[in-house]
This record gives C-alpha cells, sequence and structure tokens, in this order.
C-alpha cells in the first residue's frame, strides 16, 4: 500500500552531486558532510500521478503498456558487466515503449544477461522503467540483471514502489566509482538481491511536502507515520531501521555519507539479509549442506579480500572471480546458485583478459572449508 503522505530529500545535493565527474576533481572539504548550494531541494507530488507497477509474474502480452516518457533520465542497456570496455555502458534506451525495449533486451537473450545502466531521479518514470525491465525480461528468460545505478535521489514513495518490484524479480545493484547514491536512492539500494558499491552513498533528513504543520510538535506527529512506513520497508528488505534513524538528525539541505563499515552495519553493502535467508532456504533443499558452506566461506572471504574501500567494481569482481576458485565455484551441480553467478555469464565465450589471468594465477589453491 502506498503511504497517505508524499514527502521527498533533496533531488540534488548541490552541483557536485547533480555531476559525480566533478565530485571526483574537486573533493568537498568534509568527507562526512556535503553542503547543498542551489536551494532546489524539494518537489511536490500529487500521489494520483504515480504508476502502481503491474506485477512482475503477470505476461507482459496481457498488459496495459501505458505512454511513460523518460524525461531528463539516462538509461542504456548493456549484456556486458565491463562498463570500462569497448561497449561502455551500452546502447541507449530512448523509450519505455513495449516493442523499443523488447528490441533493447533482445541482444542479451543468449547471454542471460541484462545490465542497465540508469543516471537520473528516484521518480515514477524509474518505478515504471524498473518494472517493464523485469517483465521484459522475465519473458525472455534473461534471469541474471544488474541495476547499474548513478542518482541523487528523488521520491521516496517512488523508490519503495520501485524497490518492491527490483525486490521481487531478481536485481544487483551496483554503485560504481564516480557515481553516487544518495537520499532516495538509498531505499532502491537496500531492494537489491546484492550490492557492491564503490562509489558515494548519502542520507538526510526527509520532508513531507504536503505538510500541514506549523510546530515541531505537528510536524513530528505527521513524520511519525511517514518514517513507520520507511521502517516497515527497510526491515522487510533486511536493512537497519537505524538508518532511517540516523536521516532524522542530518538537514535535508545537507548530506551525510556512509563509510564502508556504516554501509555494512545497516545492511546496504553485500547481499541482502533477507534474500539470502531464502535462498539458503532453497539452496540446501537442491544443492546440499557441503554448497551453502562452501557460499557461505567465499562470501567472507569475498567481503576480507576483495572490498577493499576504494576500489573499482572491475577490481572488485576481478578479485571475486579469481577467488571463487579456492571455493568451487562455479558449482557443477548449482552453477546457476553460485556466487556472482552474473559475472560468470557475462565471461561466458569471452577470452580471459590479462588482468584476470594474473589475478587467478595469484590465487592460492582450494582450502578445507569448515
Amino acid at each position: 500500500m502506498l503511504p497517505r503522505f508524499w514527502w521527498s530529500p533533496l533531488l540534488c545535493v548541490g552541483l557536485l552531486a547533480c555531476n559525480p565527474q566533478e565530485q571526483d576533481k574537486q573533493p568537498l572539504p568534509d568527507p562526512a558532510v556535503a553542503q547543498a548550494s542551489d536551494g532546489d531541494h524539494m518537489v511536490s507530488i500529487n500521489v494520483t500521478d504515480v504508476p502502481r507497477p503491474a506485477p512482475v509474474a503477470v505476461p507482459a502480452k496481457d498488459r496495459d503498456w501505458p505512454e511513460v516518457a523518460l524525461e531528463n533520465d539516462r538509461v542504456w542497456i548493456s549484456c556486458d558487466t565491463d562498463y570500462a570496455g569497448e561497449n561502455g555502458d551500452g546502447a541507449a534506451l530512448e523509450t519505455l515503449e513495449r516493442q523499443a525495449m523488447e528490441t533493447a533486451l533482445a541482444p542479451c537473450k543468449e547471454r542471460g544477461l541484462l545490465r542497465v545502466r540508469y543516471a537520473g531521479k528516484i521518480n515514477p518514470t524509474f518505478a515504471a522503467l524498473m518494472a517493464r525491465l523485469a517483465i521484459v525480461a522475465e519473458s525472455m528468460g534473461i534471469d541474471r540483471r544488474i541495476l547499474d545505478l548513478d542518482s541523487s535521489g528523488g521520491q521516496v514513495e517512488a523508490a519503495i514502489v520501485a524497490g518492491d518490484s527490483i525486490g521481487e524479480s531478481g536485481w544487483t545493484i551496483w554503485v560504481r566509482e564516480g557515481s553516487i547514491c544518495h537520499s532516495a536512492c538509498v531505499f532502491v539500494l537496500a531492494a537489491g538481491d546484492n550490492r557492491l558499491i564503490a562509489g558515494k552513498v548519502g542520507i538526510h533528513r526527509m520532508m513531507r511536502i504536503s505538510s500541514t504543520a506549523t510546530s515541531r510538535a505537528e510536524l513530528n506527529k505527521e513524520l511519525h507515520e511517514v518514517y513507520d512506513n520507511v521502517k516497515d520497508y527497510l526491515q522487510r528488505n533486511g536493512v537497519a531501521v537505524g538508518v532511517a534513524d540516523l536521516m532524522m538528525t542530518v538537514p535535508n539541505r545537507s548530506v551525510r555519507l556512509l563509510s564502508a563499515e556504516e554501509l555494512k552495519q545497516f545492511g546496504l553493502d553485500g547481499t541482502n539479509a533477507v534474500q539470502d535467508d531464502l535462498e539458503r532456504i532453497k539452496q540446501m533443499r537442491k544443492c546440499g549442506d557441503d554448497f551453502v558452506r562452501r557460499k557461505d566461506a567465499f562470501l567472507i572471504a569475498f567481503d576480507r579480500d576483495c572490498k577493499a574501500e576504494g576500489a573499482d567494481l572491475d577490481a572488485v569482481n576481478t578479485c571475486g572471480q579469481a577467488l571463487k576458485q579456492r571455493f568451487g565455484f562455479p558449482d557443477e551441480t548449482c552453477p546457476d546458485e553460485s556466487p556472482l553467478s552474473e559475472i560468470d555469464t557475462a565471461l561466458l565465450a569471452l577470452p580471459s583478459s590479462p588482468v584476470q589471468a594474473a589475478a587467478t594465477a595469484q590465487v592460492p589453491g582450494p582450502a578445507a572449508v569448515h
């Protein structure tokens, strides 16, 4: 159910947050807090303007496909994980019209891998995009899906609608180096089955645009109902509700950047805890106890050895791919359930790069897992 109230965090946290490349060139003086400078920090949205995304399980041919404009949002479609390579972000998606989306995803069908690069606001258009992508990918049997995200924030309610769609349709979420995920974007990040973060993640207080409050007490009463909805959303995605409490302490004209340690503590980095529990139950039945023990040991080693703060995603993926050999992955019996299976798919029929070959050569042989 959509919340009764509409409110939004900062649409853009200063000029640097609007342009991640400029953020890299001009580091902020305070690494924990970035001050906004543009003053355009909130919008008013009518609840009836927000589309409810279709359930992913319903075939696309049986659904209405109303026109939705992309406006200033940018979307690229790729069938590869190598964003630094020749194909980069992939081909631009110009429209959310059904036939155009089916044509854009068709090249990804053979490999079964889809990477979507999204740079823009978290808004109803984004929610519609994610729901439609899941429907088309499902119809084509594209099971491995990556959302390569760069957003300064937007509408929290749209983020929750999009997040629920993402959570039901199996997405890994990347925030790669040079990208940001601020304010409402954090709720999208929460919904991923797995999250790999090399960019900046930031939070701040949220403001209810339709507020009629004239005192702190009245505003606090209104926000409590809103935050109850937010906390319920975080809990069903395995994220600590403490992140919502921390948001309350940061003025909405600022952004508090979360450290790598805080991202782990809040459950915003790595494997989604709720999804992990669900997968463990399924994998115990399908793949056996030994598979689950090896996967647990790999994920611990991956967090410790590969996800160094400041490492770019290409280096993280290369390290993880090499590390998997120590733990017997990809598993012959359950290859699709093996960790980082979307990277296995991306490397099928591709020659090993010098970087991958060197990384593999440096990884020790199989080790006993207890």
